[in-house]
């Protein structure tokens, strides 16, 4: 199934150059189809599910026809389309719906991880340490057993036969910073190395924290690269912010990312070599973590 939010967004262009190419502005639009000048914005601007008999309703008042007709109904017909994470609604949380979304039907996927271990690569347990760690910053956006099982699914879908090779570069910083039990960070280490040792199309690349980048500056956020099988559906680069996530698709911003990518990759470990490494601190964790429940027992004697 195509991506319905990238189909989305490709409908939305469309209808605006349409519309403006006629010299219509959003409110003689609809006026035209009895619709309320917001909405008619909001399908521009890829908002909203589009209704496939309102936009046939849109095309006809706009003089498409022919095979452009047909194309931008097939077109709404699969932006329309509900996915396994529209089961969740709104407790999965927006942002993951959306990462769910593109993840469903990419070819390949790209990602630079500063501040969070890869969503889909998340055991159960290191879910639950982060719910544990969001709530300090206050009331939860989601419901935390609904998001813990749409992850769950989404580690599903990357893991499916035919699934989206899937490569990461993982910032060392994450390891460290976050205020996990170091018990709890073993286990998401296993919980990758054995992934990853598994499933040939995963590959993880360590970026420690000494790692020069060569070509320009770091980068300042994390980021998220998608490519889809048709190849009138647009790369993708999605970026993780404090508050949302920016999805762009126009061909300079999207060949940013990429080159930042391209960059990070090369100053990055290699896959085998950031194994080993994530081996290492493991074992190093674990040391520290048998370390904490031997003074724990000696406070209680």
């Amino acid at each position: 199934m195509p991506s319905p939010y990238v189909r989305r967004r490709r409908l939305a262009a469309e209808l605006r150059k349409i519309r403006e190419n006629r010299g219509l502005t959003t409110d003689e639009l609809a006026k035209l189809v009895y619709q309320s000048r917001t909405k008619i914005t909001r399908l521009e601007t890829a908002q909203i599910r589009p209704d496939v008999g309102e936009v046939m309703t849109i095309l006809e008042a706009l003089g498409v026809e022919g095979t452009r007709y047909d194309k931008l109904v097939r077109l709404a017909r699969d932006a329309s389309t509900k996915g396994w994470w529209d089961r969740y609604g709104t407790p999965m949380g927006h942002r993951q719906k959306i990462y769910a979304d593109l993840e469903s039907s990419a070819e390949t996927i790209r990602s630079y991880d500063q501040t969070a271990m890869p969503a889909v690569l998340q055991s159960p347990d290191f879910i639950q340490a982060l719910v544990d760690l969001d709530r300090c910053q206050g009331p939860l956006s989601y419901r935390p057993e609904r998001m813990a099982d749409a992850r769950r699914e989404r580690q599903e879908s990357l893991l499916r036969e035919g699934g989206p090779s899937y490569e990461t570069v993982l910032d060392e910083c994450i390891i460290h910073r976050l205020a996990l039990p170091a018990s709890v960070k073993v286990s998401q280490l296993h919980h990758i190395m054995s992934l990853v040792a598994r499933v040939e199309r995963i590959k993880i690349r360590v970026l420690p924290h000494d790692a020069m980048i060569p070509g320009g500056f770091p980068p300042r956020s994390s980021f998220y690269l998608f490519t889809f099988p048709d190849p009138a559906d647009p790369p993708i680069a999605a970026i993780d912010t404090v508050t949302t996530d920016l999805v762009l698709s126009g061909t300079d911003e999207v060949s940013r990312y990429v080159d930042m990518f391209d960059r990070l990759r090369k100053a990055a470990l290699p896959p085998a070599h950031s194994l080993t490494y994530l081996k290492g601190v493991a074992d190093k964790l674990m040391q520290q973590a048998e370390s904490d429940h031997d003074e724990a027992r000696c406070d209680l004697a």
